[in-house]
């Protein structure tokens, strides 16, 4: 790709989560995206380092919320201050990507637009980059909505799935193996993910899209009219002093709704790559168990932890607190400075339990 060509490409960070099941290290001032969980350099910020130099920093947007804000500002310096976005209140994935249309429309009339999420791990940032570039050589040649679907290794139950026509004929397939959509679906059960490893035809739905923003924002206009009409009252505001109250203004009316279902699993034209990168979407603290290195006895330790007699356990200790565990197994531990996560292998997507369990109680002081 030329270098002309890359100047109208644009990355669309969506940094608004909360990441709920990754309590309690994450907080809703500092959600999981804002933490080092394995490696060096926080989840955002390693996620602009891989999108360099395909895309130039000056073309990185991050769309977060006004309890993180501060905290993106301090992590990613090199992100000029007018990038980085604040929504109002979270309303899920299609707002967030239709007001970063909205504002990179305002710039670039011809910007391809990756909207990706800012909590993900990637290992081969080589070939994360390719994919890339033959998504973005899709999205600008079909005028299609793309997306990147991860090759699956397990039958996992916490993601969901996309199924494509391993058969179609079509010049994407052939010249860039980008294949059509046949269906999405949502998170399975253990025999439902099984049969989708067997078939060959289905991959984990990675949350990663490449389009056009004019051609992103004409689906949104078909397929959520609400939140199209809603959203054109920022457009002419954009970098204007008037920008934050219009966006208050409008996210106040719209619905809140996940681009996934809102558009993919509804628009025409729409085509997955497979991805091979080394991905995870870091889910859950059994993720994180199992990608970390092991000891003789499957456990994976941080420095000040004494394990005597225990096998398969992950023990995360908060700054030099020391931590002893006699005759454990198949547990993850989590300490952090106010509370400590005790939980059975298997069971962490649970964890979001604990934290709506403190939100109804109102124990914010752990939130």
């Amino acid at each position: 790709m030329d270098n002309k060509g890359k100047n109208s490409i644009y990355a669309v960070i969506m940094a608004g989560g909360v990441g709920a099941r990754f309590w309690p290290r994450s907080t809703e001032r500092t959600p999981k995206q804002l933490l080092e969980v394995l490696g060096k350099g926080t989840m955002i910020q390693n996620t602009v380092y891989r999108l360099d130099p395909l895309v130039a920093r000056e073309n990185i947007l991050v769309i977060t919320n006004k309890v993180q804000v501060d905290e993106v500002r301090r992590q990613l310096p090199q992100i000029p201050v007018e990038n980085i976005v604040v929504e109002p209140v979270g309303k899920n994935t299609a707002p967030c990507i239709a007001l970063a249309a909205e504002i990179l429309l305002t710039r670039d009339p011809d910007a391809m637009m990756i909207a990706l999420p800012a909590d993900h791990l990637v290992h081969d940032i080589v070939a994360f980059q390719e994919t890339m570039e033959r998504a973005v050589q899709v999205a600008k040649a079909t005028d299609s909505l793309v997306t990147i679907g991860i090759s699956p290794t397990r039958p996992e139950t916490g993601y969901g799935y996309i199924q494509y026509d391993a058969d179609s004929k079509e010049t994407p397939t052939i010249e860039f193996q980008a294949y059509p959509v046949k269906t999405f679906a949502e998170k399975p059960n253990q025999e439902t993910a099984m049969r989708f490893l067997e078939s060959k035809d289905f991959v984990w739905n990675s949350g990663i899209f490449v389009w056009k923003a004019t051609v992103i924002r004409e689906v949104i206009r078909e397929l959520l009219p609400e939140l199209y009409e809603e959203l054109q009252s920022i457009h002419d505001v954009v970098g204007t002093k008037e920008f934050d109250s219009a966006i208050r203004k409008a996210y106040a009316g719209i619905p809140s709704i996940s681009i996934d279902y809102g558009v993919m699993e509804k628009a025409e034209n729409t085509y997955v790559i497979r991805g091979d990168f080394g991905w995870s979407d870091l889910g859950s603290w059994d993720e994180v168990c199992v990608l970390s290195p092991k000891d003789e006895q499957g456990n994976s330790l941080t420095d000040n932890t004494i394990a005597l007699d225990s096998r398969n356990c992950h023990v995360e200790t908060y700054d030099d607190r020391l931590v002893a565990i006699i005759g454990i197994e198949d547990c993850i531990i989590i300490d952090s400075d106010k509370a400590t996560l005790i939980c059975r292998v298997g069971k962490t997507q649970r964890v979001k339990e604990i934290v709506d369990f403190l939100r109804r109680k109102r124990r914010d002081e752990y939130l």
